[in-house]
């Protein structure tokens, strides 16, 4: 049995998430008093004042500090895996769980890539919008003819049958439109405030090349799969690299878990609010025609406590 523990990017934030978990798991309650951040992190997700959640510089650190809590509960508990991976913003997590970060390294970098993503976005009227059941090289397509009215790419492949396009908003709008003409069956406008994983995030990409000038990254103590590469790391490339190319380019998130199942992965745990992950695994697992796998998502007391109980993770 080989296990898989995949981390969740933005988009799942809530108010008073992690406060059941704070008040029961020593751990986790360890990684939100360690966290150097310029704001009051127990506040800000326990209590979201003024909705600053919804801000990525505030929404970023915050869920990197949920997951950290969690993946920190787990390592003590003795739960094991075989790979890790997230989503955009989950990497760091992954990465922190992998111990190529420590925790606090990790929540410290992703309020700085907040900031740096939200002073990129800052002037852009940008969007980006899910594409429901329209193949790849369609989207591709539309993507490029609606270029005549600005920047527009593919920056999400989440699993068979949703693909997100981001970029500046005229063109992201007529890409859409185009889709529709193609065939999709629905456009999603998504909620977000900048255009993530498109070239218009190069400055934030430039920002972070900067930044981890002056951060170790250590060995991977368990095989990461990456975002930009779909793929395990197997030609060595500098993490910092990937991380930098990651800000600016595709999250490959359905080839990632198509990888996984590849590897033989039959178990996959979700950490962080929500069940997106969960939902791209089970729809990935239906175009393999992959029956034979158990999924879990982590969010509450209830849910952690029960997976604690599995002998069967913590052995091999």
């Amino acid at each position: 049995m080989k296990t898989a523990i995949l981390f969740a990017g933005q988009g799942s934030q809530h108010t008073g998430m992690g406060k059941d978990l704070y008040e029961r798991f020593p751990a986790f309650r360890e990684v939100f008093d360690n966290a150097n951040l310029p704001f009051d992190l127990k506040k800000m997700c326990f209590e979201n004042p003024d909705d600053l959640l919804l801000q990525t510089q505030y929404t970023q650190p915050c869920l990197v500090a949920f997951a950290t809590g969690v993946s920190r509960v787990l390592k003590d508990s003795g739960i094991l895996c075989d790979y890790t991976a997230g989503l955009s913003l989950g990497e760091y997590s992954a990465l922190a769980h992998a111990g190529v970060l420590s925790a606090e390294a990790a929540i410290e970098l992703t309020a700085f890539r907040g900031k740096a993503m939200a002073d990129a976005a800052k002037g852009i009227s940008s969007g980006m919008t899910a594409i429901l059941n329209l193949d790849e090289k369609d989207i591709q397509d539309c993507c490029n003819q609606a270029s005549s009215a600005g920047i527009v790419s593919i920056c999400n492949y989440n699993c068979p049958g949703q693909i997100v396009i981001g970029g500046e908003k005229k063109a992201v709008d007529q890409a859409s439109t185009l889709a529709m003409e193609k065939g999709a069956r629905r456009c999603i406008p998504l909620s977000v405030s900048g255009p993530f994983h498109t070239s218009l995030m190069h400055p934030a990409g430039e920002a972070l090349k900067e930044r981890f000038r002056t951060e170790p990254f250590a060995e991977e103590q368990i095989p990461v799969l990456f975002n930009c590469l779909g793929d395990l790391n197997t030609e060595g490339i500098p993490i910092s690299d990937l991380l930098v190319r990651q800000v600016q380019s595709p999250v490959r998130m359905e080839q990632t878990i198509r990888k996984l199942f590849a590897l033989g992965v039959t178990v996959f745990i979700e950490v962080g609010p929500g069940r997106a992950i969960s939902g791209f695994v089970k729809k990935t697992a239906k175009a393999l025609g992959q029956e034979n796998y158990r999924l879990e998502a982590l969010e509450t007391v209830e849910e952690i406590t029960s997976l604690l109980q599995d002998k069967d993770l913590r052995t091999r």
